[in-house]
């Protein structure tokens, strides 16, 4: 396609080519140009309240869509308030791009009236980043971008566009295909170390499989339940994989790490071989680095060559699509002998249940809400979580069975990303039910994204897990820091239910259990954003737990495990 046209058309117009049909944005000065443009568009804009959350609901767009998710703002706070979102996207594999305006080539440099150095300030979080200073710049820059950042391991890519490049005109030839010299990612697997380490599990008496995040970027999880099923080889899943293989398989032995079960954690302590799958033995998984895995062989597969013996020391790399890998491996897999392992992983999974203790006229257990939710919600219904307790025990509790039904901040640890992003997933997956489980501290750090919701009709049900305080910060002062509970109360949060009819959305709260099922009943009727309030007890800890820098086979029960 060729014509001549203003920068700021070129976007719209690449927009167009790439078949986005939906961006996430906040209007300002430097960016007026391009918004002009976007009057004329049939691309759907949602205007949040806040960047934050425009970059945030871009993210759970392209999770719950497989496809990548648009951001527009403008210069200096604009772009500044998209640095904690793209970090998650970065953190997290996400494919974005975000367009941000930026002060006119003749004043960069001179701190002008809301410049800002966006692409310096976020080179280390983006996989690629542009300042565009020639209009002849913009169409190759747009193109590279959507290819970078939904191909190989995905990431965010971001291209600053001065004001008045938007302005000026030029030819818009838009490259059919996009060559990049030094950017061919490895989709193929090494032959050899296929057949290595499949003969490794041939071999291997005590195998375990932990995957993660990676299997559901690749669209992997029919792989990896064939080469479970096929090897009879025990499965953990990181967080950001639950729901690769369904949680109510008999081969699935939970999440492991910190707050992993006792059998997963027990699993990978003695294996003799882990197979890891699109993970990155983050410290919450691994506990003590020079424990983890001490007497297994290590088979790592990723698609990004730097991952792979950046933590763990790995005995057979193989660098390729997971997809591909394990469609390789599966086709040359010679299962060998694992029936007292299995005998072994299934009695710790038997004699560890997950529970916690109740009893008659107790208060609300936050259990006991996300278990509700997950019989209320059903099991195709997308879930995105906030970072705390509440995310924990939605990882612990709810039984994720299907790839991409849970959308939650894994790398960065964000509080005030689950509710924009279940709004973005909503918007990519209309037809899903969308609940956001949060916590009463990180579900007020984007409250604003009410009014975006409302004022949309996005049929969102948030779930806050409400015990009045920061709950896992004041889990670790009770643990580690002799009780001393410094600034985690959050006393003065306001009365949710009020909260949500202010911004013309339904309020609804439960207090006691038997409350639960009528709330998310009324919920799951009301047509629009419902906000529910569940009161639960203070002081209800995350168990298990494995304590920092620890060997994770060390678990701490809590009294609720037996």
């Amino acid at each position: 396609m060729t014509a001549k046209m203003k920068g700021a058309a070129m976007v719209i117009a690449a927009l167009e080519q790439e078949k986005v049909d939906t961006v996430f944005g906040y209007p300002g000065g430097a960016v007026l140009p391009l918004y002009d443009q976007l009057f004329h568009s049939r691309i759907r804009h949602i205007l949040t309240r806040h960047e934050q959350g425009a970059v945030h609901a871009a993210d759970g767009y392209a999770r719950a869509g497989g496809r990548v998710g648009v951001v527009f703002a403008t210069s200096g706070p604009g772009a500044t308030n998209l640095v904690t979102g793209i970090a998650n996207a970065y953190m997290d594999s996400v494919p974005l791009v975000i367009i941000t305006g930026q002060v006119a080539t003749r004043l960069l440099g001179t701190d002008s009236f809301q410049e800002a150095d966006i692409t310096g300030i976020t080179l280390p979080i983006t996989k690629h980043n542009y300042l565009i200073q020639e209009i002849a710049q913009l169409p190759q820059a747009l193109a590279e971008a959507f290819h970078i950042a939904g191909t190989g391991r995905c990431g965010p890519v971001l291209i600053d566009i001065p004001k008045d490049i938007f302005e000026q005109e030029g030819r818009f030839d838009y490259p059919r295909q996009v060559d990049i010299p030094g950017y061919k990612p490895t989709y193929e697997g090494h032959p050899g170390q296929i057949n290595r380490a499949v003969k490794a599990i041939r071999d291997a008496r005590k195998p375990v499989i932990f995957a993660g995040g990676g299997v559901i970027r690749s669209g992997a999880s029919q792989e990896l339940r064939a080469l479970a099923e096929k090897g009879q080889i025990p499965v953990t899943l990181s967080l950001m994989g639950l729901g690769a293989i369904p949680g109510d398989h008999p081969l699935f032995l939970g999440m492991p790490g910190m707050h992993g079960t006792v059998a997963a954690n027990y699993a990978l302590s003695q294996s003799d071989l882990i197979v890891a799958i699109g993970v990155r033995f983050d410290d919450r998984v691994t506990g003590r680095l020079d424990s983890f895995g001490k007497g297994a062989k290590i088979i790592h597969i990723d698609i990004d060559p730097a991952e792979i013996g950046k933590n763990i020391k790995v005995d057979i790399p193989i660098v390729g699509d997971v997809s591909r890998v394990l469609k390789a491996m599966i086709q040359r897999l010679q299962p060998g002998d694992t029936e007292s392992w299995r005998q072994q992983t299934e009695t710790w999974r038997r004699e560890h249940p997950l529970r916690w203790e109740e009893q008659a006229g107790s208060p609300l257990k936050p259990q006991y809400v996300i278990r509700e939710i997950c019989r209320a919600a059903g099991e195709e219904a997308i879930i995105t979580t906030d970072v705390g307790q509440h995310q924990m025990w939605t990882a612990q509790h709810y039984c994720f069975k299907e790839p991409g039904t849970l959308i939650s901040s894994g790398g960065l640890g964000t509080m005030g990303f689950g509710f924009p992003a279940a709004i973005g997933a909503k918007l990519a997956r209309p037809e899903k039910q969308v609940f956001c489980i949060a916590g009463d501290g990180s579900f007020q750090m984007n409250v604003q994204e009410l009014a975006t919701a409302v004022s949309n009709g996005i049929d969102v049900k948030v779930a806050i897990i409400n015990n009045g305080c920061l709950g896992m910060v004041r889990q670790w002062q009770e643990l580690f820091f002799e009780g001393r509970y410094s600034y985690s109360s959050l006393a003065g949060s306001p009365d949710f239910v009020k909260l949500a009819q202010a911004y013309g959305a339904t309020g609804l709260r439960a207090a006691t259990p038997e409350e639960v099922p009528g709330v998310l009943e009324q919920a799951l009727k009301t047509p629009g954003p419902v906000i529910m309030d569940f009161v639960v007890e203070a002081e209800e800890n995350v168990y298990p737990m494995v304590a920092p820098n620890r060997p994770i086979h060390e678990i701490m029960t809590g009294g609720n495990q037996e």
